[in-house]
């Protein structure tokens, strides 16, 4: 197999093998398929030849064996998301679009995330600070670093200049790696207000610190958090929701299925350090905070489990346990 290039070279030019394509038939339906010389591509509508498709320009039209046409180009990148291998849920294209330009991502910027799941933010944020800007990614299992890696690796052609991808703990590998005056800061984990301190240390004065969770609960902990650090602005958090439209002559309208929640971003820029931000000057409603200093788990939405039910599981297991010794003596 060929050699494919690298960078913007990968996305111009002739479809190649090794490349992923993006078929396309007349109702919509899709199929994203790896080209490689001398196989063939399957469906209940006919089956194509990859050849056949291999030195086409993007954008071809071909015909299966049975007569339905398709339409080939090279996935974007927001279609490539949502059809790579991944071993996590990945962060959706709504979503990165939005934290790159509420975080600011700029070319040239230092960048650190925690969480890369299957690569999906990653692949937005290399995109994002170019070639010469540096994106540090954290990811604490290392079967879902290797799945990130595969995947980054295949939409860029290879290696990223500007990534760095290492395996541990945010915090530990930030002190460890000696990261200060990072531009900006983007954790994907669940338990981030675990991590605003390191945070703070790592971050440059006027830095971004953004946080996507998927619960109010989560949300409510990292806002405390932010504000409790008292070196943070006051955060802003949002949510994205996406309705496409039907579109046929005059019957246009509201697709019937959206997009709807995915998670929650939340924002805060860092002061000068030293510096503490403002007091809010709005008053919190009776009962929005907990009497006590510690969050309990009612409070973060948890229902305890009673003594009841604890020694009904138990006594439940006990007999399923006695069934099994009594089979295994009859036997």
């Amino acid at each position: 197999m060929t050699t494919s290039p690298t960078g913007a070279d990968a996305r111009r030019g002739p479809l190649r093998d090794g490349d992923r394509v993006q078929l396309t038939d007349a109702k919509g339906r899709y199929h994203t398929v790896l080209l490689k010389a001398g196989e063939t591509f399957h469906t209940h509508r006919g089956s194509l030849k990859h050849d056949d498709l291999i030195g086409q320009p993007d954008g071809s039209v071909v015909t299966s064996t049975n007569g339905t046409v398709y339409q080939a180009f090279r996935p974007l990148l927001n279609d490539f998301v949502m059809s790579m291998p991944r071993g996590a849920a990945v962060i959706y294209p709504k979503d990165a679009g939005q934290i790159i330009q509420m975080a600011d991502i700029f070319p040239g910027a230092t960048v650190v995330e925690a969480g890369v799941g299957s690569g999906a933010l990653t692949m937005s944020l290399l995109r994002a600070v170019g070639d010469g800007g540096r994106l540090v990614s954290i990811e604490r299992r290392e079967d879902f670093a290797d799945i990130a890696r595969a995947n980054v690796e295949h939409h860029f052609g290879g290696a990223h200049p500007a990534w760095t991808l290492q395996i541990g703990d945010f915090a530990d590998r930030v002190a460890e790696l000696g990261l200060h005056s990072v531009d900006r800061i983007v954790l994907d984990m669940l338990a981030p207000w675990e991590n605003i301190d390191a945070a703070a240390d790592a971050l440059a004065a006027g830095g971004v610190f953004l946080a996507y969770v998927a619960t109010t609960t989560q949300l409510s902990r990292v806002a405390e958090g932010l504000r409790e650090h008292g070196e943070f602005t006051e955060p802003r958090a949002w949510e994205t929701m996406l309705r496409t439209w039907h579109l046929e002559g005059l019957a246009v309208r509201p697709d019937h299925r959206m997009q709807g929640h995915t998670g929650f971003l939340i924002t805060a820029r860092r002061m000068a350090p030293g510096v503490e931000a403002p007091l809010r000057h709005r008053r919190p409603a009776k009962g929005a905070y907990p009497t006590d200093e510690e969050w309990t788990p009612e409070d973060l939405g948890e229902r305890a489990i009673s003594e009841r039910k604890i020694r009904k599981v138990r006594r439940d297991v006990s007999e399923q346990r006695d069934v099994m010794e009594e089979d295994g003596e009859q036997a």
